[in-house]
């Protein structure tokens, strides 16, 4: 037993003894290696660092690229899709000013527009016959109420009044429309005509506004036309001058008559 512990010592002993000398060794390789490393590690850094410039700009280049080709078409597409609502919009908010309205031909059968017409000329000839011409205000619409008094309208039928233009007639005669009724853009019914009297015509200009579903006087304008065509003046006459000179010698010829007869007396 004894024999057997110093065996077992002697070999721990020698295994210590073999790892200690591995240690120093290990040592001193680290110790001449490290020299050689800082060396292959400054040798190494300037070659990093040059390939490291080499590739910035390579991977610049080629990111670049990739990322404007991917960001413009975005951006281009989102900014035609927000400009072309917009674009639209001022396109058609400038053409719609533009676009005029054009007259409509109003929905009134003849009998009504005859109607029309004949009370609104029939109130038109007893103002003028009366002086009075508050009915006439009355009858129209509240914008020719507020527009005209009848002091007004007086003063603008004033020539009617003074040519004593007699309107009667309008009310056994047909009117002839030479614009049938249509709607302005402004809602009017307007209409223009005239009445072929004799010896003069009845010339009309009529306008309505609805009225809580009557059409009431507007606006009116009455004026005087011949019935016929109208013949240009005649030419007048020129005055004769080649007679003038015929004259001279038929008076020469009788100035010489007496003294013939003179020299047969003597």
């Amino acid at each position: 037993m004894a024999t057997m512990r110093l065996k077992a010592y002697a070999l721990a002993a020698g295994l210590a003894a073999g790892l200690t000398a591995y240690a120093v060794w290990n040592s001193a390789l680290l110790q001449e290696a490290q020299p050689a490393i800082a060396q292959v590690a400054q040798e190494t850094r300037p070659e990093l660092a040059k390939v490291a410039q080499e590739a910035k700009p390579e991977v610049a280049q080629e990111a670049k690229p990739e990322v404007a080709q991917e960001a413009k078409p975005q951006v281009t597409q989102v900014a035609q899709q927000e400009a072309k609502p917009a674009v639209a919009q001022v396109a058609q908010q400038e053409a719609k000013p533009a676009v005029a309205q054009e007259p409509k031909p109003a929905q009134i059968d003849r009998n009504g527009v005859i109607i029309l017409i004949r009370s609104s000329l029939i109130a038109l000839d007893q103002a003028n016959k009366t002086g009075n011409y508050t009915v006439l205000r009355d009858l129209g619409a509240p914008n020719f109420q507020a527009t005209n008094t009848a002091a007004r309208l007086g003063d603008i039928f004033a020539g009617l009044r003074r040519d004593k233009v007699d309107l009667s007639g309008v009310a056994a005669l047909d009117p002839q429309l030479t614009l049938l009724p249509q709607i302005e853009p402004n809602g009017l019914m307007h209409m223009i005509g005239f009445f072929p009297s004799v010896p003069a015509q009845v010339k009309f200009e009529l306008a309505y506004a609805p009225v809580d579903g009557q059409w009431k006087l507007f606006g009116i304008s009455v004026a005087l036309g011949q019935s016929g065509p109208a013949a240009p003046p005649a030419p007048q006459a020129a005055a004769p001058q080649a007679a003038a000179p015929a004259a001279a010698p038929a008076a020469a010829a009788a100035a010489k008559k007496p003294k013939l007869k003179d020299k047969e007396q003597q």
